[in-house]
């Protein structure tokens, strides 16, 4: 009589079918993971792009930005450019009005300054624009004093005024002297001239 070890094959049968069904989870389980492992690499692209694309979309609008503040800046330096030019022609403008009404007004204080017995023979310029170097004679060195005090009151010329040289040479007929002066100024233009008052003989109270 034959006698089947039904146990132990039935045994067997449970370990390959416990081997069977623990390879089958292992295999879930990398599917799961590799599938988890897509679908997060999947979504990280797509995120990334997502930012990627707003990103360049900002560095569109600011580079547009950026253009447009360019043109407006370049607006703005040919507005000041043209306003300096402006500008230096209103002062060119002005010079040359004050240099044609210059030696009007300076000749026209020179001959206010004039005391009594003194006169001119010589107005000239100097080295510099507004430097005149004027010449002449007078009777007494208190007229050249009087001349260079007026000139300096007037306001129209720089203080001090300089007595560059002042000679005095006697006068056979009548008899006394003539004072041969030179004096230099620097002219400067005013907006409203100072009255100027000529020099004149003292004249005192009649006393008792």
């Amino acid at each position: 009589m034959i006698k089947i070890n039904l146990l132990t094959v039935e045994r067997q049968r449970s370990k390959k079918k416990a081997g069977f069904d623990l390879g089958q989870k292992l295999i879930v389980a990398c599917s799961l993971v590799l599938v988890a492992a897509a679908l997060f690499v999947g979504w990280r692209y797509w995120s990334l792009d997502k930012e990627s694309k707003r990103l360049d979309a900002e560095i569109a609008t600011a580079q547009s930005e950026v253009a447009r503040l360019q043109t407006i800046i370049a607006e703005v330096q040919q507005f000041e450019q043209r306003s300096a030019q402006l500008q230096q022609r209103v002062a060119l403008i002005e010079q040359l009005r004050r240099d044609q009404t210059g030696p009007v007004h300076m000749l026209d204080q020179i001959s206010r300054a004039l005391p009594p017995m003194l006169w001119l023979t010589d107005v000239k310029q100097g080295t510099s624009p507004n430097e005149v170097l004027i010449e002449g004679r007078c009777t007494t060195l208190t007229g050249l004093s009087d001349f260079v005090g007026n000139l300096e009151q007037s306001g129209y010329f720089r203080r001090s005024v300089e007595i560059v040289s002042s000679q005095t040479e006697p006068l056979p007929t009548p008899p006394g002297e003539l004072v041969r002066f030179s004096i230099r100024a620097q002219f400067q233009q005013l907006a409203t001239p100072a009255p100027v008052e000529k020099a004149g003989p003292v004249t005192g109270k009649p006393g008792g």
